[in-house]
């Protein structure tokens, strides 16, 4: 008897504010009642599952991405009062900056009040000041990006991280978060694997869909949605990843919602269907609860229809 296979479903759009997360937590919710699921945020710019979500951190690491130059200053010559400025000149990226010698704790002589620091964030990694300084007093340490989390959730595991402000390499830790959610996933031998990915065209949704089995574009009927939906289904379609389409908000403009349906239409690309604009997803926010929760008390309840329409559907 073979084993089952693991189904990823990557939730992406193709701008941000379109309800993609929202759909993301309504899917683990309805799927979590009848299945084994693993979730996944590689939203990592700006990760917003565990408002929801409200975690329960059980494993954490340091995500280290690159390198960055670093100035000893008590072996940099200036400290002895020379002046030299070989990695101020040689710098080609404005990373290096003068600093007055009392404003560095690191700096102990104050032989030459003038020094040269060089901030982690600005840092580009050439490492041409590390070859060319004379003293050899600059460094190339590992650069700290951010944090990756195993956390336990009311619903199922999830996997997400925080990147540090000004960090880069978002793409990276996306791919982190998608493989340390897929060796949970087949470790606990889940039926789905649900990604949040990350909104946009850019090397975070690539890493996000790269390899997925099934990808939702989450849409809305504005101009820039269209826009927008029409650019990331393009870049699916160019890993020939199979997906579908769904417009969020549909009744913010009826007519643009008809377009992009007839635009799936004609491009032979599945169209799920609409979801009605429901200020109740807001409100279900508000209370740290998915769409799903909220409705539980509601005598209409269009949203999880549609959500047990589209697993009917794609599943």
């Amino acid at each position: 008897m073979s084993e089952k296979k693991l189904k990823e479903i990557v939730v992406i759009s193709g701008k941000g504010g379109t309800g993609k997360t929202s759909l993301s937590l309504a899917l683990l919710d309805a799927l979590s009642q009848r299945k084994k699921i693993v979730t996944a945020d590689c939203d990592v710019d700006a990760a917003d599952m565990h408002l929801v979500l409200s975690p329960e951190i059980q494993k954490s690491e340091v995500f280290i991405s690159g390198n960055f130059a670093h100035i000893q200053q008590e072996k940099c010559s200036r400290a002895k009062g020379s002046s030299c400025s070989v990695c101020y000149d040689l710098c080609r990226f404005d990373s290096i900056k003068k600093i007055e010698s009392s404003e560095i704790p690191e700096a102990k002589s104050t032989s030459n009040p003038i020094r040269f620091s060089i901030g982690e964030n600005d840092c580009e990694g050439c490492m041409l000041c590390v070859e060319f300084c004379p003293e050899k007093a600059i460094v190339f340490p590992e650069r700290k990006c951010g944090k990756l989390f195993v956390s336990k959730t009311r619903f199922a595991p999830l996997v997400h991280a925080a990147l540090d402000i000004g960090s880069e390499n978002s793409g990276k830790l996306v791919t982190e978060v998608r493989k340390k959610a897929k060796s949970l996933a087949e470790e606990t031998k889940s039926d789905y694997l649900i990604v949040d990915g990350s909104p946009g065209i850019g090397c975070p949704v690539i890493a996000s869909i790269t390899g997925a089995d099934q990808v939702l574009i989450v849409t809305e009927p504005t101009l820039s949605g269209m826009s927008d939906l029409k650019r990331v289904a393009g870049l699916v379609k160019h890993f020939k990843i199979p997906h579908a389409v769904i417009v969020n908000k549909a009744t913010v403009n009826l007519d643009i919602s008809r377009e992009i349906e007839n635009w799936c239409s004609k491009n032979k690309i599945s169209y799920l269907g609409e979801i009605h604009y429901n200020k109740n997803v807001t409100l279900a926010q508000l209370q740290e609860k998915t769409i799903i929760e909220y409705e539980k008390e509601e005598v209409e309840k269009p949203f999880t229809s549609f959500i047990q329409k589209i697993i009917k559907d794609i599943l």
